[in-house]
């Protein structure tokens, strides 16, 4: 699937259509333009669409009457609340906001997202569930053991005067 970069119309659209609130945070995802709200995203572009997310009545409603659409980042694999905008309204400041003040009504109503801990640039997310993370709590206490082993083999040495038999033999040749 190609990555296509959203039309510069569409996001200055977006911009001028997310509202002005205190709680509004505007961010980017996946390099577009996105608004959230205590942690919850209300509204997005996507490539060339602009996504918003709804009430499962107002999903249903703008489905059948207003030309919206299920979104799906990758197909057969829907974003549960979220739906595209048809283009004409997305096309219209007036009328995106109007979208857009709707989505943020309802995400307001849900509880805000918990802050994670920040991690260091380029850190992995640990595994959530499987056998990754049976994996990964596995290779914590091996290292632990393995660190342990080698401090040990270094403070015998150090009393002794004399080194392991691994560096006695790198000594020698």
């Amino acid at each position: 699937m190609k990555w296509r970069k959203a039309p510069e119309a569409l996001v200055q659209t977006f911009k001028d259509a997310v509202p002005e609130a205190p709680r509004v945070e505007r961010r980017t995802m996946f390099g577009y333009p996105c608004a959230f709200i205590a942690g919850n995203m209300f509204g997005g572009i996507y490539q060339d669409t602009v996504v918003v997310r709804l009430s499962e009545a107002r999903r249903t409603a703008a489905i059948q009457r207003d030309g919206a659409r299920p979104f799906e980042p990758m197909p057969g694999r829907p974003m549960r609340e979220y739906v595209v905008v048809p283009s004409a309204a997305a096309e219209d400041t007036a009328t995106l906001r109007r979208w857009l003040a709707e989505a943020l009504d309802y995400a307001a109503t849900l509880p805000p997202k918990a802050k994670g801990k920040p991690r260091k640039a380029g850190a992995k997310a640990p595994p959530k569930n499987g056998k990754l993370a049976a994996r990964a709590k596995r290779a914590k206490p091996a290292k632990k053991a393995a660190a342990a082993k080698a401090r040990l083999r270094l403070s015998a040495s150090a009393r002794t005067g004399r080194a392991s038999a691994g560096r006695r033999s790198k000594q020698r040749g």
